[in-house]
Order: C-alpha cells, then sequence, then structure tokens
C-alpha cells in the first residue's frame, strides 16, 4: 500500500505529521479475498477495519429471523467499531465481496491511545462517531424499508 493512504481515509485525513507519527504503528495493512470473512456475528471484537480499497458487506442475524444485509462499506469507510468502542463482541458479521484492502487497528490499542495521546485520540474518536451515527441513520432508514414490506406483504 502506499505510503501516503492516511490521505484516502476520511479517518486519518488531514492528521499532524506528529499525529501520524503516533498512528501508523497500530494501523497495519491487510488484504482480503472475496468471500473472507473479517468476522462473524458473535466473535471476540479485537479488530477495527478501514477500507482503503474493495467493498465489506455487513449482515446482521435477528434471533427470531433471516439474516439482514445492513450495508456496504467500500473505499474509505469502517468496520468493526464495536472493538474501538471496547464491546465483547462484534454486533454483526462482515463480509469481503471481493479482493479488499485494509488497514487494521487492535481496538485495545486504539483505547491506548487515547489516554498516552488523548489529543489525537479524540480526533479519531469524533471522527468514528461521525462514521458510526451515520450508519445508525442509514441502518434505521433499511429497518423501516423492511417493515414496509413485511407488512405489505402480509396484506
Amino acid at each position: 500500500m502506499p505510503v501516503d493512504i492516511f490521505d484516502k481515509l476520511p479517518l486519518l485525513r488531514d492528521l499532524t505529521p506528529s499525529q501520524r507519527a503516533i498512528l501508523r504503528p497500530i494501523f497495519v495493512p491487510c488484504d482480503f479475498y472475496a468471500d473472507d470473512r473479517l468476522f462473524a456475528q458473535g466473535d471476540a471484537a479485537e479488530y477495527l477495519y478501514l477500507v482503503v480499497s474493495g467493498e465489506v458487506i455487513i449482515t446482521y442475524q435477528p434471533e427470531d429471523g433471516s439474516q439482514i444485509l445492513v450495508t456496504h462499506v467500500r473505499e474509505g469507510g469502517v468496520v468493526g467499531w464495536s472493538a474501538a468502542l471496547g464491546n465483547r463482541c462484534y454486533t454483526s458479521s462482515a463480509a469481503c465481496t471481493c479482493y479488499t484492502q485494509m488497514l487494521r487497528v487492535r481496538g485495545t490499542d486504539l483505547r491506548l491511545l487515547c489516554r498516552e495521546c488523548p489529543d489525537t485520540g479524540i480526533l479519531i474518536l469524533d471522527r468514528l462517531a461521525t462514521v458510526i451515527a451515520e450508519r445508525l441513520r442509514n441502518t434505521h432508514e433499511q429497518v423501516i424499508s423492511l417493515l414496509k414490506q413485511g407488512l405489505l406483504s402480509e396484506t
């Protein structure tokens, strides 16, 4: 991956050289292929992933229903934020649809960063909160659509 990969990713864009120097060692490049699973719902939440290129699908399996496609995450997106939040388990599953390049960071490393370098940590957490809020907003719309479809199919 190119050295300037941080410029491609909204979560890491426009950081100072010192902030980049702090973050580079904890964000590790990794490659996945079509149908590779990053994690399953219920797995221990260890990593947060930033999509550099490719695509990841997020699915959710309710206890009393069929699997729901939550979203497609593409370049610049974030997957696995349960790890960053300190949740014990992932609340959904994630799998690649094609060859996908990512940066990953251990949730524990990100939380340690927040304690040791609070200015940089708070900036990253603030940006992550924006991503999470947007995903939840989109998920809300999908749930409403699924409920409408279910109601219409019963009539």
